[in-house]
């Protein structure tokens, strides 16, 4: 199956029931599609009123023993006590196949979001977080890629250089914008880092809140510096920062070190972040969902504002790394 021309269209309520069955679970209740752009995910009820969620994988973005790793880190999450949403064993597996599609089923873990203002929250997933590397420094993975500037710079110019989204008149101030971007984030980047395994993508969406957090989504598990799993939970201007790093890394010095020379590369993850999203959107374009969900792709003045994102960012980059208390 072509990649670049693939979409869920196969994947239709009767076939999600099947493979549901395969597993030994009955749908009582119907399919309800929850937020996911690059998997489709569903929630239902079985015969016995008990609520799951089943998670089918784009089909070529990782391999069984890439999507296994995502499962065995889970599973080790859970039993370190970290709340996580962890794939359940059914029929004496986790990772089950149906018509060409990998899937899981998890357990229908309910929350309230989690509040970005709220610094009791940010001290509890502060403390989370450290638990969660502890974990991860146990081992590495092996399958699963390192964070690098090949996946998330390198890449996604080249994606984006032979894309037609980009209207013709623009796509040549865009990649020098890019190119300016780049050069500068080579000469900031560092790889004096300690290499463990990350959740990945932790930002605000990704964390439910019951009680304290629950964290969800390890689709993009990797290995990476810890700084990865928690710059997107910072906020606002410096001073702002400032103070809610200092209220993160406490916490998470409770249960894992932080090197703070790691901050350095805040700015340059920020950058990585922003162009391969927009690859990862240009990549997936010939699946229907993604031009109804990001229909300003196609706009002249949404590329004028990457533009000036860009050359904003560079501009950050130049600037002195965040400095905090000399605590840390």
């Amino acid at each position: 199956m072509n990649q670049a021309a693939f979409n869920f269209q196969t994947l239709n309520p009767d076939s999600i029931v099947d493979a549901l069955w395969d597993t030994g679970l009955r749908v009582e209740s119907g399919l309800t599609a929850l937020n996911s752009y690059e998997n489709r995910v569903y929630q239902f009820s079985d015969e016995d009123k008990k609520r799951y969620v089943v998670k089918f994988y784009r089909p070529q973005r990782w391999t069984s023993a890439q999507i296994d790793e995502e499962h065995q880190f889970a599973a080790e999450l859970l039993a370190d006590e970290v709340p996580i949403a962890a794939p359940l064993m059914l029929q004496d597996k986790v990772l089950h196949q149906h018509e060409g599609f990998y899937f899981a089923v998890f357990p229908s873990l309910g929350g309230r979001q989690y509040e970005t203002d709220n610094y009791d929250h940010m001290e509890w997933v502060g403390r989370f977080l450290g638990r969660i590397h502890q974990t991860g420094k146990k081992h590495r993975f092996t399958e699963r890629p390192t964070l690098s500037l090949q996946e998330y710079i390198v890449e996604p110019r080249q994606v984006l250089e032979n894309t037609s989204l980009i209207p013709a008149k623009l796509k040549i101030r865009l990649l020098q914008s890019l190119d300016r971007l780049s050069n500068t984030l080579q000469g900031c980047w560092h790889n004096d880092w300690a290499s463990l395994r990350l959740h990945g993508d932790c930002h605000p969406g990704n964390i439910l809140w019951r009680d304290g957090p629950l964290f969800v989504d390890l689709d993009d598990a990797r290995n990476g510096p810890a700084v990865q799993d928690l710059w997107m939970l910072v906020n606002g201007d410096r001073q702002e920062q400032r103070i809610q790093w200092d209220i993160l890394l406490e916490a998470y010095s409770e249960f894992s070190d932080f090197d703070a020379h790691e901050l350095s590369l805040i700015e340059p993850l920020r950058a990585m972040r922003m162009v391969y999203y927009l690859a990862w959107i240009v990549r997936r374009w010939q699946d229907p969902a993604f031009p109804r969900s990001f229909p300003w792709m196609t706009d002249e003045d949404f590329w004028h504002r990457q533009i000036s994102i860009f050359d904003e960012q560079d501009k950050l980059l130049q600037e002195p790394p965040l400095q905090l208390m000399p605590a840390f």
